[in-house]
């Protein structure tokens, strides 16, 4: 099935848009291309809401089509922004019909890379370190994790979801080994800068940090934060404003 217009979906095409790059704040590029094969930037808040629109669709697999307004409730965005978002990748939906979920899927996956295997390695193997490297969601992503490394000789040598944990003052020959192009930080606060100075160094090119402290990277680095005490603290200040 191919891709045309909801009845209010014109008005939110942006002019001049066909994609195969995502660029991201600092320079990192996805997605598809124009007709003229040039690379288009999708906004960073679009990309953002791109995974939740997949996850939305993942959950209507038995179904051949899905409304703009079905789908925009599942990934809980308006229906006005998900087409918005959409129209940025080329997509349209079907004038009183909807969205063919199985192209819409391969449509976005395409975009967010889904389909290329990337080598992660992991930094910090405690608590969290641990779970996330036992976390078999990563691989359904196509992230693989080519090596575990952490400071505590306790844990070197010891083996975590099949792989043996590795000193972290071999990070850098680690990364070049595995020729992992991704770096996850799950590191103290005073030490992740070293550690995101070493993965850089070593050729890494993102990095998704669990560290509460802003990270300091060249440009054509991406950082991601994922800081939970800063999202507890958002959720206790909406609680007591409620």
């Amino acid at each position: 099935m191919g891709e045309t217009t909801e009845p209010d979906e014109a008005d939110a095409r942006p002019r001049s848009r066909g994609v195969r790059g995502v660029r991201g704040s600092r320079g990192a590029l996805a997605g598809r291309w124009s007709a003229a094969d040039e690379p288009v930037e999708v906004p960073d808040t679009t990309v953002e809401r791109l995974p939740g629109y997949l996850h939305a669709l993942e959950a209507v697999r038995d179904v051949r089509v899905v409304t703009s307004q079905e789908l925009a409730r599942a990934a809980g965005v308006s229906s006005a922004q998900l087409r918005k978002d959409l129209s940025y990748l080329g997509s349209y939906g079907r004038r009183g019909v909807g969205y063919d979920v199985a192209h819409l899927e391969r449509q976005i996956g395409d975009v967010l890379g889904v389909g290329t295997t990337r080598r992660v390695v992991l930094v910090g193997i405690g608590y969290l370190g641990h779970a996330l490297a036992s976390y078999g969601g990563l691989a359904e992503r196509g992230f693989e994790v080519a090596a575990l490394v952490d400071a505590d000789a306790s844990l070197v040598g010891t083996s975590v979801a099949g792989i043996v944990v590795e000193p972290v003052d071999r990070l850098a020959q680690v990364v070049r080994r595995t020729r992992a192009t991704v770096g996850v930080i799950a590191v103290p606060a005073q030490h992740a800068q070293d550690v995101c100075d070493t993965l850089v160094g070593a050729g890494v090119s993102a990095l998704l940090t669990f560290a509460p402290r802003a990270l300091r990277v060249p440009d054509g680095v991406t950082v991601r934060q994922v800081d939970v005490a800063s999202e507890l603290l958002i959720l206790a200040y909406h609680d007591a404003h409620r």
